[in-house]
């Protein structure tokens, strides 16, 4: 099942990450654009932001720490899968990544890369955890995403303060897969 988001990824590595319905909106109608990460909604809500990116055929990514009303534990991941059409969920939290492959969701986990423990903690995470793709906050780092790369088998994608071609061709000439951005800009790219 993780193939077909690969392949997404793999057919175009810009991924819209929305804020908003306006992002929704724009991103739905840019034919290229195959995978939305979803940053916002809450309890009552989600299911119709999860379904509008899945009626424009794309892949819906829920970032299931941000959705107000969900607490930080499993059953948040059970809820998604349950009372959504979402393809896979986004989280820092090691133990929704888990719950989600369980149920045979996508996965992304989020590193914030603040100092060398970060980077180790992701190192070591890659074993225990298996996301399918380890997504790397600021993803304007081309040294760290390449020594990252290396060091790491899970895909990665670079995100947060990608804003123009520069950082996007940076990244993925460092060995991102793909490069998640909030700016409208990069996703016509």
């Amino acid at each position: 099942m993780n193939q077909i988001f690969y392949d997404a990824v793999g057919n175009n590595p810009i991924i819209a990450a929305v804020k908003n319905m306006e992002d929704i909106e724009v991103s739905c109608a840019i034919e290229e654009i195959q995978v939305i990460f979803i940053l916002f909604g809450d309890v009552c809500s989600i299911d119709r932001i999860v379904k509008r990116v899945k009626d424009a055929g794309k892949v819906a990514m829920v970032h299931v720490d941000l959705i107000s009303g969900l607490s930080t534990r499993e059953v948040a991941v059970d809820f998604i899968h349950t009372n959504t059409m979402a393809d896979g969920i986004i989280t820092t939290k090691p133990s929704l990544i888990r719950r989600a492959r369980e149920l045979s969701m996508f996965t992304v986990l989020r590193f914030f890369l603040l100092d060398s423990m970060a980077f180790e903690n992701i190192c070591q995470q890659q074993y225990s955890v298996k996301p399918d793709f380890i997504e790397v906050l600021p993803g304007v780092m081309p040294g760290i995403i390449k020594k990252l790369c290396h060091l790491v088998k899970i895909k990665i994608i670079a995100g947060g303060l990608i804003s123009d071609r520069e950082s996007v061709v940076a990244a993925l000439d460092a060995g991102a897969m793909g490069v998640s951005s909030t700016s409208h800009q990069v996703w016509r790219l």
